[in-house]
This record gives structure tokens, sequence and C-alpha cells, in this order.
């Protein structure tokens, strides 16, 4: 905020801001980001509510698939979805040249806001699923079984009564997915080429080769602190006018998928969530295709060329550097996030509660914000940090602390005080009953937050490519410089062993918390 009020000379000043709105060029990126926002956010809510809607309430086959698969398509690295696309829908895509040499369709590419949009909904449509599942398990059944008594059922039960009961969780699900969609960086800058947006213009006013304009950088980012902000309170706002006290006592029954309408039920979610998934298959495929020399173009048959390519260029150090920071970053995270949980759940007052909304704040902020931030901060003397391993591990415990930070805060709110005050009347310590009875109690919430951040971690980008070097690179990092050279066979090979490393991630995950009410 100071460097976008404050010219070199050491000057107050609003020109970055007057610059800004003053030529349309600018402002044109605050109505592409908020208008590919909100219909990624609208496009998200009418995949998912429906898909979360059958998976709730009706006993659907390979569920456990369905729900799996759709974690990984949420969790995964934002931009790989976005070259997976160009790959297959792209003027020289797979799909494209098919229809075009054997069919004679040229069919629209995937560049620009379509390709955005179509991407994002497909990457942040399990948000509203998930977020879902854990709404309609709370509804209680005699609520459907009066509605079905009063002649309301179908459809009109659907949105006259179970809509309204779970509104909150479904406007909690639009804010995740307008801010997740609103700070992507990497789909716009790869699939967006004309279509620029808000993340992709700061990052380019802070590289530009024309000389970085960090003033302008900074001012923009305010602005997108601001915009995020503006929902975020809307959205609080809102949540207040639904709120609902339910108990689920009678949980609502699952009924069998039959005949034709169980039929279409089965084939919308395994279509929605195979083409979600595709992109990712189809990046694994590619990394066993052979390449020419160059590594530019894939030719027929197949070979592990792109991962020698790979090996040899950081494989190692971006593995190493990954595994490193996750385990490093996490170890913060949970002390950081254990410590702020209980201050404000057990030490409420003023000074703690605003502990927790400025840890919160970076979940609205776009991670090329953030990266330009510690840049700014850490930079100069006495810090130095710009390019070292320490300024990338700052930047993925601020960004992904929140995460952990709510699920303790959960499940701290879940156990009674009364355990803690038996043990400091049998004489034990505040330090002792912390770390031996009520972090434990803790656990699952804990491990759940924190392996959620670790996923997060693995697929950082927006922050990383504005703070790394050849030294502090990471396999996310790795995968897009091979991308924006074009080395579509090491980028292949990069991105399905990050893959891989999310699949391995997700399966602790599902195996540690043993549960389906998962809070991203």
């Amino acid at each position: 905020m100071r460097q976008a009020v404050y010219d070199k000379d050491g000057g107050f000043t609003f020109k970055q801001f007057v610059k800004f709105f003053s030529q349309k060029y600018y402002t044109n990126t605050i109505s592409n980001s908020v208008k590919v926002t909100l219909a990624v956010t609208l496009f998200s809510l009418l995949v998912g509510i429906p898909m979360s809607y059958f998976y709730s309430f009706y006993k659907l086959k390979l569920s456990k698939l369905i729900f799996t698969i759709s974690i990984l398509c949420c969790m995964s690295a934002p931009f790989l979805g976005a070259y997976s696309w160009i790959l297959l829908l792209g003027r020289s895509g797979v799909i494209t040249t098919f229809f075009r040499d054997n069919l004679g369709i040229n069919i629209t590419n995937i560049y620009g806001f379509g390709g955005i949009l179509l991407v994002q909904t497909l990457k942040f449509f399990p948000l509203v699923f998930i977020y879902m599942n854990g709404a309609f398990k709370n509804i209680d059944n005699s609520l459907m079984e009066a509605s079905a008594n009063m002649g309301c059922t179908g459809v009109r039960r659907l949105f006259s009564v179970v809509l309204s009961l779970v509104m909150p969780t479904v406007l909690a699900a639009s804010l995740l997915v307008f801010m997740r969609a609103f700070a992507d960086f990497g789909t716009p800058v790869v699939i967006g080429e004309g279509y620029m947006t808000f993340p992709v213009l700061i990052y380019r006013e802070f590289v530009n080769e024309n000389g970085a304009d960090y003033g302008f950088a900074s001012a923009i980012s305010v602005i997108a602190i601001i915009v995020t902000a503006l929902v975020f309170f809307a959205q609080k706002w809102a949540s207040r006018k639904y709120s609902y006290s339910m108990n689920s006592l009678h949980p609502v029954e699952k009924k069998e998928a039959k005949g034709i309408g169980g039929f279409f039920i089965h084939m919308y979610c395994y279509a929605v969530v195979f083409i979600a998934f595709l992109p990712q298959l189809f990046i694994i495929y590619l990394s066993f295709r052979k390449t020419n020399q160059s590594g530019t173009l894939f030719v027929e048959g197949f070979s592990l060329g792109s991962y020698k390519a790979a090996l040899n260029r950081l494989l190692v150090r971006s593995i190493n550097n990954t595994v490193m920071m996750g385990v490093l970053a996490l170890l913060f995270i949970i002390v950081i996030a254990i410590l702020i949980a209980y201050l404000t759940v057990r030490r409420k007052n003023i000074l703690n509660d605003t502990i927790d909304t400025f840890a919160m704040i970076p979940y609205i902020m776009p991670g090329v914000v953030i990266g330009i931030a510690l840049l700014t901060a850490f930079g100069r003397r006495p810090f130095k940090l710009t390019g070292t391993f320490t300024i990338m591990l700052l930047a993925v415990i601020i960004r992904r602390l929140p995460y952990t930070i709510r699920s303790a805060t959960a499940t701290l709110s879940q156990i009674p005080i009364s355990i803690e005050e038996a043990a400091l009347s049998l004489g034990a310590s505040k330090m002792k009953t912390l770390t031996r009875i009520t972090v434990p109690m803790m656990g699952n919430g804990i491990m759940s937050g924190a392996i959620l951040s670790w996923v997060a971690i693995l697929t950082e980008v927006s922050s990383a490519i504005i703070l790394y070097n050849n030294k502090s690179i990471t396999m996310t990092i790795s995968a897009y410089v091979a991308i924006t050279r074009g080395n579509e066979g090491m980028a292949a090979a990069f991105a399905a062993i990050l893959t891989v490393m999310t699949i391995i991630s997700l399966l602790i995950y599902l195996k540690v918390t043993k549960s389906e009410d998962i809070r991203l």
C-alpha cells in the first residue's frame, strides 16, 4: 500500500491510481476479471449443485471414485488444465484436428473468455460439490417428509425447500469459487491470449521487459484487494440473511437410482467427472509419447525421453525443493494455526479476534499480490531475500495458513473446555494441558487442514512465479517454465509427476480424515 502512494522521490501521490483509471486498457481488466469470475461461479454452481444433490440423495455406483476424482480435479495446479486443454482443443489440438480433418467441422478454439470459463469451471465445480455434500447431509429427513405431505415434491421441493435450507453453504461455496477464480494466475496467462485479467496484468507490470513499474503494480494490487474484500464482505452480509439452525436427528436416506431417471443421474455424474479429469489423464499419456529432438513436438511411438529430459533439467532439485518446502512450511503452519485457534476459541477478546482476522487476509488476496508484497518488504537490505528459498517458504506459509487455521478452529470449538479444566485441577500446567490434552484431541482437524495445505503447496504457482530462481525452483514452476518455452514433452513429464504427487497426498488425506465433509 505504501509503494502504491509514494513516488521514487518519497513524495505522496495518487498518480498510479489516476493512470489506472484513466486508461481503458487497464480498467477493462477489472471488468474482464469480474465477468469471467462471475460466469465461472455461476456455471460451477449449475454443475456442482445437481451433482452434489444426486450424490447425497441417491445411491450411486462408484460413488467413492466420483468423490476422489472430484477432489483431485480441484486440487491440481491451475495452469495444468489450461495447458492440457490447449493440447486437446487448441488450434492444433487433438480434438480440433480430428473434427477438422475427418468431419470438416471447425470447432471453436479454447483461447480467450470461453477457454478460461471452461477450464476454471471444470476445476472449481468440485468445490461446490464437496461443500454441498456436507450441507445436504445436515438436512433432517422430517423436513423432507413434511414437504411431501404438503404436496411439495421433486424439482419444486428442490428449489423451494432444499436450496433454501442450504443457502448459507451455497453462498460460502460461491465465495470460495469466486476468490479462487479471481486470484487464478495460471489459467488466464496460459489460455487467455488477448483476454487480460487482473493477476496477469499485475504480473506483467511487475516483470515488464521494458522496465518494471513497481509502484503501478502495487497500485493495481491494492485495487485487487479492495475488489475481493468487497465481495468477501458482501458474502458475509448475505450469509447473515440466510442463517438457519438444523439438528439432523434423522438424516436423509439415500434412494436407489433406478429406471430412466437413475440412468441419466449416473450418466451426468460420470460425464462431468470424466470431462473434468480428462486433461490430467491426457497429460500422463503425453508424458510417455516420443518427441522430436528439441522436445517441442510429439511424434509417433512411446518412450521415457521426456522424463530423461526432465531429469536433466532440474527435476531432482524441483522435487527436493517442493518436498522440503512443504515439510518446513507445514511445521510452521501447524504450530501457528494451533496457537491462533487456541487464542481465538479459548481466549476470546478483541486482540485475539484481530489476530485471527489478519491471519485470514491471504485468503482473499491473489498470490501474485502476496509475491509482490514479499519482494517489496524483503527485497532490500537488511533482509535481501530475493530469489532465496526463505522467501518462497514465507510465501507458501502465508498463503496456505488459513486452511489449517479454519480446520483447527472448527475442531477446537467442538472440544469441551471442561476437559482442560479437569487437567488443570489435577495439577497439570497450562502448557502441559495444551500439548498433552488439547492438541492430541485436535489431531484429526489439524491433519485435515495440514494435508490440504500440503496439496496446495505442491500446486502453488501464482506467488512462486514472482519469487523463484533456479536454486529455489519447484515442480509447479518447472512445469510452467517448460510450457512457456514450448517444450511440451518435458512439460508433460513434470506435470505428470506433479499429478502423481497430488494423488498420493489426497489418498493420504482421505485415509487420515475418513470423512467426506471436507473444508477446503
